[in-house]
């Protein structure tokens, strides 16, 4: 059984990283649609801004009570974000509502402490709220892959795109039932299934920059293509680990070298991006959105090696 305090602390952690991330798949789906399809744009802004709501009301309550290695990781703001986010507004005329993220560049860690009931049932309020919002965002994006898939509707957005977003919709959903379920998580299974999610999760940003740079970008092109290939043979590895039962450690310390380039690699390119140094159709709020994915993967990596 999981403890008061791990409950509400892995609660708000999860949400911090996550909510903002599903804010913007809410925002990037918003923006692919056709004029056709007005009626769908609509449905993922209203979903963006019920994720917006969600989100403040963690930052709120996180002040203090999350741990200080998931404020310092760069995967809830980034030295980017408030930029990123004020320049994808003016390119799509949406609204962002950037008090969020300069209260979360404010937001402190805490240590241990001892909370009251009250605050405990405020977060067991809040993780309801957040599954019955997952959960329909989790059908939005069913429903437009489908529709993608079957040539229906026609999007700016991968079809490739559209489902990896869905399965970041659903471990979320799956990281919060546990945590709503007072449910203690084999942490043994736990890195094996991670490594695989994230490092295909890697493999496919890779992919996604690859293919949204302008065609005379050749060395991002090629520098993605080359992440590509070696996330690709990450999750492979990962694979075989799990398919053999064989010790992970080696992987893991491969990933995490691998994605601390790859972090600094997407740095960079948001950077560029910002500084309109960068010919390509990718959105600023992306750029930053796969650095914060990036640092995420790091601080997993960085609390697996410590309990090899």
């Amino acid at each position: 059984m999981l403890s008061s305090n791990a409950f509400i602390r892995q609660s708000l952690e999860t949400h911090l990283f996550f909510a903002r991330i599903m804010k913007e798949h809410s925002f990037f789906l918003q923006v692919s649609f056709t004029p056709r399809d007005v009626n769908y744009s609509q449905q993922a802004d209203h979903l963006r801004m019920e994720f917006d709501k969600l989100l403040w009301e963690v930052v709120c309550l996180s002040n203090g009570v999350v741990g200080p290695s998931v404020i310092q990781s760069g995967e809830v703001v980034t030295p980017y974000t408030l930029k990123a986010e004020n320049l994808s507004s003016y390119y799509t005329g949406v609204n962002i509502p950037t008090y969020i993220t300069q209260a979360e560049m404010e937001l402190m860690g805490g240590e241990c402490k001892i909370f009251n009931p009250m605050f405990e049932q405020t977060i067991y309020m809040l993780n309801h709220r957040a599954i019955c919002l997952i959960t329909a965002i989790i059908d939005f994006k069913t429903n437009v892959l489908s529709n993608v898939l079957s040539c229906n509707m026609f999007t700016t957005n991968y079809p490739l795109l559209i489902d990896h977003i869905l399965r970041e919709a659903k471990l979320y959903l799956t990281i919060i039932t546990r945590l709503q379920n007072r449910e203690k998580v084999d942490v043994e299974k736990e890195i094996y299934e991670q490594e695989l999610f994230w490092n295909r999760i890697m493999a496919e940003h890779s992919k996604f920059i690859r293919g949204l740079l302008d065609p005379t970008e050749d060395d991002l092109i090629n520098t993605a293509n080359n992440f590509a290939n070696e996330f690709d043979e990450l999750t492979k590895a990962v694979e075989k680990i799990i398919e053999e039962c064989l010790p992970i450690d080696e992987i893991t310390d491969e990933s995490l070298e691998a994605t601390k380039r790859f972090s600094d690699f997407n740095a960079q390119g948001t950077k560029g991006l910002l500084e309109c140094k960068i010919r390509s159709i990718i959105m600023p709020l992306l750029g930053d959105h796969v650095l914060r994915e990036s640092n995420h993967f790091i601080r997993l990596l960085k609390k697996f090696q410590k309990l090899d």
